[in-house]
């Protein structure tokens, strides 16, 4: 993709930062800390994995219809920040939104050893298998669950079921964002998300063989994931696990409409580490601004963006004539 589609992309979507919370940390703190939970009406479904897991989904809006999947960031859910406003914004666009949750993620432990991890596609795989007869089927990202979705659509190629896709705040580079979070500041992101990890394993510790002085140990990514997320997935090593589970290398191969929104200052993902040399069907939406997940707008009262533009974009990708054409891009 070229400079200047990807200039036109971020220009034509209408993010100003608010002013007095345009520093990355605050862009990214705030709408974590600040903004207030939203109801919605969801129906939940407890959906049997092929391997004999059991994963929850929660499901908005109308019983029929094209289907949008969601999925979450890393430890998160339906009380993440972003999850019933993101799940509202397709329901308005005519949408069946379904969030998975990740394995262990829903407030209870999940039956297996093993949970998910950053590159866990079998279940989403499973999943839209499962509902692409239905209808059109597409699905949003977001973090770990982007990169876990763009993984998956590169491993399917040609026979993914989606129309469209898009995903924000994506960590391409899992060792490249693990550094990123092992520096500064960002190392207070890490610890936040390594303890809810912990707290997700310990749940399920009889299934585990982790003596109980390791716990306290796992302070950082590399730890629990040299310890129990490679091992416990297949993994030879932690650091075979941060190459085969990121998802830059897969990028090429997709074939579905796809839009990526990326702020350059994300605490998390390294500019670096972007993915280069999209195929055509790939636009990548950088903004200055943002931080991870975060994209608080202005100019000075802080509103929210990101939900709605995601579902914005998706919308207009399934809604194109020809999905395979450059001019399938939301204005």
């Amino acid at each position: 993709m070229t400079g200047a589609r990807e200039a036109h992309a971020a220009a034509m979507s209408g993010f100003l930062p608010c002013h007095w919370l345009a520093q990355r940390h605050l862009q990214t703190l705030w709408p974590a800390l600040m903004r207030r939970p939203t109801p919605l009406a969801v129906r939940w479904e407890a959906w049997p994995t092929p391997d004999g897991d059991v994963v929850d989904l929660a499901w908005a809006g109308p019983a029929t219809g094209r289907i949008a999947i969601v999925l979450h960031g890393l430890d998160g859910n339906l009380d993440s920040h972003y999850a019933r406003p993101l799940l509202r914004a397709l329901v308005a666009r005519g949408w069946q939104a379904v969030l998975l949750h990740a394995r262990g993620t829903s407030g209870h432990p999940n039956r297996l050893a093993r949970s998910y991890h950053s590159g866990d596609t079998g279940d989403i795989a499973a999943l839209a298998a499962h509902l692409a007869p239905r209808g059109d089927l597409a699905a949003v990202g977001i973090s770990v669950g982007g990169n876990q979705l763009l993984k998956w659509m590169g491993e399917a190629g040609p026979t993914c079921p989606l129309v469209a896709a898009a995903a924000a705040g994506v960590p391409y580079d899992l060792a490249a964002c693990n550094t990123a979070l092992s520096h500064g500041f960002s190392r207070i992101y890490q610890s936040h998300l390594v303890k809810g990890l912990v707290r997700a394993y310990r749940a399920k510790a009889p299934l585990l063989d982790v003596a109980a002085e390791e716990w306290r140990h796992f302070t950082t990514f590399r730890r629990l994931d040299a310890r129990l997320t490679a091992p416990l997935n297949g993994f030879a090593s932690v650091d075979d696990y941060y190459a085969k589970a990121a998802s830059r290398p897969w990028i090429s191969r997709i074939t579905v409409p796809t839009h990526l929104i990326h702020a350059d200052d994300d605490p998390f993902v390294p500019l670096e580490s972007l993915p280069t040399d999209l195929p055509s069907c790939v636009t990548l939406e950088r903004h200055p601004h943002g931080g991870h997940v975060g994209f608080v707008a202005g100019p000075w009262w802080p509103r929210p963006w990101l939900e709605e533009r995601l579902a914005t974009v998706l919308t207009a990708a399934a809604d194109c004539p020809r999905r395979d054409s450059p001019r399938c891009q939301a204005p």
